[in-house]
């Protein structure tokens, strides 16, 4: 992994407390190729593992406060891993809300079950939270060396693969997420040549998002952070230039739009 980059790249991991953006976190730090590991979440207070993960890695990871649903405190982990880093060479895009019982928020099965707050949170967590992201990490990643910017989006917010219906708060902030991606990479490519830009598909995951919903996961395609999180380095470090603005699942498939 990272045999693309750099020696001593630039890792931001947002959304790194629990699942696979921790999982992320450890992984980019038993990697020798990677320097610096910047690891975000909204209560780094309560982040237990993420603080344990830090004990071990000799400075190599520094743990800020990021909620995407507040620009403000975008902008100041931003502002805050600038201080400390010249630049960025990984950024991924973790985040991601599907049900949460503090809200009463539940994947819709039908159009009765739409409520405008779990529409308007789910846009703000998986679609508009990424965008931010990018808006205020962009400086760190204004360098030479290769970098990707990815997030991760979900196969159920292609379109045309849609054949199910359902979910309509998940599915369409996914496909927001998804466009946001594509005309990110569009203007980049313009400015950024050096950024890889691009929305990936982790496959279903054991994860307290996917926990409520394994039932019905055909065996063998229900993997385990660990798993999940190594094919997506993977397919990382494989990205080219001419892969800016596609969608990719876990094995490097290109997944329509």
């Amino acid at each position: 992994m990272f045999a693309t980059f750099a020696a001593g790249g630039n890792v931001l991991i947002q959304g790194a407390s629990r699942g696979i953006g921790r999982e992320f976190v450890r992984q980019c730090l038993a990697e020798s190729r990677v320097g610096q590991v910047v690891a975000t979440c909204r209560s780094p207070a309560n982040a237990t593992e993420l603080a344990a993960l830090a004990a071990t890695a000799a400075g190599r990871l520094t743990v800020l406060p990021l909620d995407v649903t507040n620009e403000a405190s975008i902008a100041a982990a931003a502002a805050a891993t600038a201080r400390t880093l010249p630049r960025l060479h990984v950024v991924v895009n973790c985040t991601g809300i599907l049900h949460e019982a503090a809200y009463d928020m539940q994947p819709e099965k039908r159009l009765a079950d739409v409520r405008p707050e779990s529409l308007a949170l789910a846009f703000a967590v998986n679609a508009i939270g990424p965008l931010l992201v990018a808006r205020h990490f962009e400086p760190l990643l204004a360098h030479a060396d290769r970098a990707v910017f990815a997030s991760l989006s979900a196969r159920v917010g292609s379109i045309e693969d849609n054949r199910l219906g359902g979910w309509y708060a998940y599915r369409a902030s996914k496909a927001a997420q998804n466009m946001y991606t594509r005309t990110l990479a569009i203007e980049w490519a313009r400015s950024r040549r050096n950024v890889i830009c691009v929305a990936l598909h982790p496959g279903t995951t054991d994860t307290d998002l996917s926990r409520p919903f394994q039932g019905n996961v055909p065996e063998g395609k229900l993997f385990g952070v660990e798993r999940a999180v190594s094919q997506l380095l993977e397919v990382i470090d494989r990205m080219q230039p001419a892969d800016t603005g596609q969608f990719f699942a876990w094995d490097g498939e290109r997944i329509p739009w």
